[in-house]
Protein backbone atom coordinates (compact mmCIF):
# COMPACT_ATOMS: atom_id res chain seq x y z
CA UNK A 1 0.00 0.00 0.00
CA UNK A 2 1.46 3.27 -1.04
CA UNK A 3 2.26 6.67 1.57
CA UNK A 4 -0.14 8.99 1.61
CA UNK A 5 -0.20 12.45 0.19
CA UNK A 6 -1.29 13.72 3.77
CA UNK A 7 -0.52 12.87 7.22
CA UNK A 8 -3.50 14.78 9.67
CA UNK A 9 -1.86 14.36 13.16
CA UNK A 10 -4.39 15.78 16.15
CA UNK A 11 -2.70 15.28 19.61
CA UNK A 12 -5.90 15.02 21.91
CA UNK A 13 -6.88 15.19 25.60
CA UNK A 14 -10.31 14.51 26.77
CA UNK A 15 -11.62 15.48 23.36
CA UNK A 16 -14.46 13.32 22.87
CA UNK A 17 -17.41 16.37 22.64
CA UNK A 18 -15.00 18.12 20.29
CA UNK A 19 -13.32 15.78 18.11
CA UNK A 20 -15.77 13.61 16.37
CA UNK A 21 -17.20 17.01 14.74
CA UNK A 22 -13.38 17.83 13.71
CA UNK A 23 -12.70 14.87 12.37
CA UNK A 24 -16.04 14.68 10.68
CA UNK A 25 -15.17 18.57 8.82
CA UNK A 26 -11.62 16.67 7.68
CA UNK A 27 -12.33 14.14 6.00
CA UNK A 28 -15.32 16.24 4.16
CA UNK A 29 -12.62 18.77 2.88
CA UNK A 30 -10.32 16.04 1.53
CA UNK A 31 -12.52 13.42 0.40
CA UNK A 32 -11.37 12.37 -3.03
CA UNK A 33 -7.70 12.84 -2.01
CA UNK A 34 -4.85 10.47 -0.60
CA UNK A 35 -4.70 11.11 2.98
CA UNK A 36 -4.71 9.55 6.49
CA UNK A 37 -5.71 10.63 9.79
CA UNK A 38 -3.84 10.02 13.39
CA UNK A 39 -5.20 10.98 16.48
CA UNK A 40 -2.60 10.81 19.16
CA UNK A 41 -4.67 10.18 22.71
CA UNK A 42 -2.83 11.99 25.24
CA UNK A 43 -3.89 9.74 27.73
CA UNK A 44 -7.81 10.84 28.12
CA UNK A 45 -9.93 9.49 30.57
CA UNK A 46 -13.07 10.08 28.43
CA UNK A 47 -13.54 8.06 25.44
CA UNK A 48 -11.83 10.33 22.95
CA UNK A 49 -10.05 7.09 21.49
CA UNK A 50 -13.37 5.37 20.80
CA UNK A 51 -15.19 8.14 19.36
CA UNK A 52 -12.01 8.84 17.18
CA UNK A 53 -11.97 5.54 15.84
CA UNK A 54 -15.56 5.54 15.14
CA UNK A 55 -14.85 8.99 13.11
CA UNK A 56 -12.29 6.79 10.67
CA UNK A 57 -9.02 8.45 12.55
CA UNK A 58 -6.64 5.55 13.31
CA UNK A 59 -5.62 6.56 16.84
CA UNK A 60 -2.22 5.90 18.89
CA UNK A 61 -2.41 6.40 22.95
CA UNK A 62 0.06 7.56 24.99
CA UNK A 63 1.26 5.79 28.52
CA UNK A 64 -0.75 8.48 30.24
CA UNK A 65 -0.54 12.42 29.86
CA UNK A 66 2.60 13.09 28.09
CA UNK A 67 1.94 16.29 26.84
CA UNK A 68 1.63 18.00 23.70
CA UNK A 69 5.00 18.11 22.37
CA UNK A 70 5.16 14.55 22.82
CA UNK A 71 1.82 13.60 20.88
CA UNK A 72 2.73 15.60 18.26
CA UNK A 73 6.59 14.45 17.90
CA UNK A 74 4.98 10.93 18.30
CA UNK A 75 1.88 11.63 15.58
CA UNK A 76 4.67 13.50 13.15
CA UNK A 77 7.39 10.18 13.76
CA UNK A 78 4.43 7.84 13.53
CA UNK A 79 2.61 9.35 10.04
CA UNK A 80 3.40 8.47 6.68
CA UNK A 81 2.38 10.76 4.05
CA UNK A 82 4.89 12.79 2.18
CA UNK A 83 3.22 16.26 3.95
CA UNK A 84 2.68 16.23 7.61
CA UNK A 85 -0.14 18.59 8.84
CA UNK A 86 -0.78 19.12 12.62
CA UNK A 87 -3.94 20.84 13.92
CA UNK A 88 -5.49 20.52 16.83
CA UNK A 89 -8.89 18.91 17.70
CA UNK A 90 -10.75 22.48 17.85
CA UNK A 91 -10.15 23.13 14.63
CA UNK A 92 -10.02 26.76 15.20
CA UNK A 93 -7.90 27.31 11.67
CA UNK A 94 -10.49 25.83 9.91
CA UNK A 95 -9.68 22.88 7.65
CA UNK A 96 -10.36 25.35 4.54
CA UNK A 97 -7.39 27.12 5.30
CA UNK A 98 -4.67 24.12 4.37
CA UNK A 99 -4.93 25.28 1.06
CA UNK A 100 -2.56 28.40 1.68
CA UNK A 101 -0.13 26.24 3.13
CA UNK A 102 -0.06 24.05 0.46
CA UNK A 103 0.23 26.92 -1.83
CA UNK A 104 3.31 27.93 -0.32
CA UNK A 105 4.63 24.35 -0.32
CA UNK A 106 4.75 23.76 -3.50
CA UNK A 107 7.09 27.30 -3.92
CA UNK A 108 9.73 25.31 -2.11
CA UNK A 109 9.10 25.75 1.20
CA UNK A 110 9.86 22.95 3.64
CA UNK A 111 7.94 24.01 6.76
CA UNK A 112 4.70 26.41 6.29
CA UNK A 113 3.18 27.82 9.18
CA UNK A 114 -0.48 29.68 10.03
CA UNK A 115 -0.39 32.90 11.38
CA UNK A 116 -2.59 35.10 13.12
CA UNK A 117 -0.34 37.83 12.78
CA UNK A 118 0.41 39.48 9.86
CA UNK A 119 -1.53 41.97 8.28
CA UNK A 120 -4.02 39.44 5.95
CA UNK A 121 -4.94 37.37 8.85
CA UNK A 122 -8.78 37.39 9.62
CA UNK A 123 -9.40 36.66 13.36
CA UNK A 124 -13.06 36.20 13.64
CA UNK A 125 -12.96 35.56 17.39
CA UNK A 126 -10.59 36.67 19.64
CA UNK A 127 -8.64 36.03 22.48
CA UNK A 128 -9.13 37.16 26.11
CA UNK A 129 -6.91 40.33 26.57
CA UNK A 130 -4.53 38.96 28.72
CA UNK A 131 -4.33 35.89 26.55
CA UNK A 132 -3.99 37.55 23.67
CA UNK A 133 -1.15 40.22 25.22
CA UNK A 134 0.77 37.13 26.88
CA UNK A 135 1.01 35.72 23.19
CA UNK A 136 2.58 38.71 21.87
CA UNK A 137 5.03 39.53 24.50
CA UNK A 138 5.72 35.93 24.18
CA UNK A 139 6.28 35.67 19.96
CA UNK A 140 8.44 39.12 20.78
CA UNK A 141 10.66 37.06 22.44
CA UNK A 142 10.36 33.83 20.34
CA UNK A 143 12.17 36.40 17.45
CA UNK A 144 14.39 37.66 19.88
CA UNK A 145 15.90 34.73 21.12
CA UNK A 146 14.92 31.70 18.59
CA UNK A 147 13.37 32.27 15.26
CA UNK A 148 13.58 35.79 14.18
CA UNK A 149 10.81 36.69 11.13
CA UNK A 150 8.56 34.92 12.32
CA UNK A 151 5.54 36.43 13.96
CA UNK A 152 2.96 33.35 15.09
CA UNK A 153 4.92 30.42 16.32
CA UNK A 154 1.90 28.98 18.76
CA UNK A 155 -0.90 28.90 16.00
CA UNK A 156 -1.67 25.16 15.59
CA UNK A 157 -1.78 24.63 12.03
CA UNK A 158 1.76 23.52 10.50
CA UNK A 159 2.48 21.49 7.66
CA UNK A 160 5.84 20.08 6.69
CA UNK A 161 7.51 17.98 3.64
CA UNK A 162 8.29 14.58 5.29
CA UNK A 163 11.49 14.89 5.41
CA UNK A 164 11.27 18.31 7.20
CA UNK A 165 9.34 17.11 9.82
CA UNK A 166 11.31 13.78 10.58
CA UNK A 167 14.72 15.49 11.05
CA UNK A 168 12.83 18.25 13.36
CA UNK A 169 10.64 15.89 15.79
CA UNK A 170 13.25 13.79 15.75
CA UNK A 171 16.02 15.86 17.50
CA UNK A 172 13.28 17.44 19.52
CA UNK A 173 13.20 17.15 23.22
CA UNK A 174 10.56 19.74 24.69
CA UNK A 175 6.96 17.91 25.35
CA UNK A 176 5.39 21.35 26.75
CA UNK A 177 4.04 24.16 25.39
CA UNK A 178 6.84 25.86 23.28
CA UNK A 179 7.39 22.30 21.10
CA UNK A 180 6.39 24.47 18.11
CA UNK A 181 9.34 26.80 18.69
CA UNK A 182 11.74 24.25 19.00
CA UNK A 183 10.45 22.01 16.18
CA UNK A 184 11.04 25.17 13.65
CA UNK A 185 14.11 26.13 15.13
CA UNK A 186 15.74 22.66 14.79
CA UNK A 187 13.93 22.69 10.99
CA UNK A 188 15.68 26.14 10.75
CA UNK A 189 19.00 25.34 12.04
CA UNK A 190 19.19 22.24 9.16
CA UNK A 191 18.71 24.29 6.56
CA UNK A 192 14.92 23.77 5.89
CA UNK A 193 12.84 26.52 4.47
CA UNK A 194 9.61 28.06 6.44
CA UNK A 195 6.98 30.16 5.75
CA UNK A 196 4.84 31.91 7.13
CA UNK A 197 0.95 32.16 5.71
CA UNK A 198 -1.98 34.82 6.65
CA UNK A 199 -5.31 32.11 8.10
CA UNK A 200 -8.88 32.60 9.57
CA UNK A 201 -8.59 32.01 12.88
CA UNK A 202 -11.24 31.44 15.79
CA UNK A 203 -10.46 31.14 19.34
CA UNK A 204 -12.48 28.82 20.88
CA UNK A 205 -13.30 29.22 24.93
CA UNK A 206 -12.63 25.76 26.11
CA UNK A 207 -9.10 25.75 25.18
CA UNK A 208 -6.93 24.09 27.77
CA UNK A 209 -3.78 26.48 27.53
CA UNK A 210 -3.66 28.32 30.58
CA UNK A 211 -1.43 31.59 32.79
CA UNK A 212 0.81 28.48 34.36
CA UNK A 213 2.09 27.14 30.83
CA UNK A 214 2.40 29.76 29.09
CA UNK A 215 4.56 31.15 31.66
CA UNK A 216 6.33 28.25 31.53
CA UNK A 217 7.04 28.65 28.21
CA UNK A 218 8.93 31.04 28.92
CA UNK A 219 11.62 29.50 30.43
CA UNK A 220 11.80 26.98 27.39
CA UNK A 221 13.25 29.62 25.42
CA UNK A 222 15.76 29.65 27.44
CA UNK A 223 16.05 26.12 27.56
CA UNK A 224 16.00 25.94 23.59
CA UNK A 225 19.54 28.02 23.43
CA UNK A 226 21.13 25.91 26.17
CA UNK A 227 19.95 22.81 24.75
CA UNK A 228 21.23 24.25 21.10
CA UNK A 229 24.69 25.64 22.78
CA UNK A 230 25.53 21.97 24.15
CA UNK A 231 24.84 20.26 20.75
CA UNK A 232 21.60 18.48 21.89
CA UNK A 233 20.18 18.96 18.42
CA UNK A 234 23.28 17.67 16.47
CA UNK A 235 24.38 14.80 15.12
CA UNK A 236 22.09 11.66 15.83
CA UNK A 237 18.81 12.66 17.30
CA UNK A 238 17.65 12.37 20.75
CA UNK A 239 15.37 9.34 21.29
CA UNK A 240 11.95 9.50 19.79
CA UNK A 241 9.90 9.02 23.04
CA UNK A 242 10.57 12.12 24.16
CA UNK A 243 12.22 13.46 27.59
CA UNK A 244 13.82 17.43 27.89
CA UNK A 245 17.50 17.97 28.34
CA UNK A 246 18.04 19.54 31.40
Amino acid sequence: MSAPDLSVIIPAYNEALRLPPTLEKIRAHLAGSSYDLLVVDDGSQDDTASRAEAAGARVVRNDGNRGKGYSVRRGMLMAQGARRLMCDADLSTPIEELGRLRARMDEGYDVVIASRALPESRIEIRQPWHRETMGRVFNLCVRLLALPGLHDTQCGFKLFTAGAAEAAFTAALLDGFSFDVEALFIARRRGFRIAEVPVVWRNDEATRVDTFKGAVAFADLLRIRLNDRRGAYDGPAAARGGGEAL
